[in-house]
């Protein structure tokens, strides 16, 4: 049985820091990508940044240049750091990683975390 567990939500002002993390665990082999998405309420859930094994990552738009996205691959983790929030980052976010156990290679959710960004 392969879990993610995302821990680091909560309510944070407008301007400020969260840091996001996500740990996976049980029958694991290796994980190949790793990702944070976000669902806003009453909006599809999106992808806000991605990160390869080797490390190459990518972001979306509207998060370019205030998140940053890295990975422990020895302790099967990843992180999301995000600065100057705003009221637009609320969402519940979650991790997602391409997980190969002995068997096969299957994405994996989180149960998600919410972030709020508010006065």
């Amino acid at each position: 049985q392969v879990q993610l567990v995302e821990s680091g939500g909560g309510l944070v002002q407008p301007g400020g820091s969260l840091r996001l993390s996500c740990a996976a665990s049980g029958r694991i082999f290796t994980i190949q990508t790793m990702a944070w998405y976000r669902q806003a309420p009453g909006e599809q859930r999106e992808l806000v940044a991605g990160i390869t094994r080797g490390g190459s990552t990518n972001y979306s738009d509207s998060v370019k240049g205030r998140f940053t996205i890295s990975r422990d691959n020895a302790k099967n983790t990843v992180d999301l750091h995000m600065n100057s929030l705003n009221p637009e980052d609320t969402a519940v976010y979650y991790c997602n990683a391409d997980i190969h156990t002995s068997t096969r290679l299957s994405p994996y959710w989180g149960q998600g975390t919410p972030v709020t960004v508010s006065s």
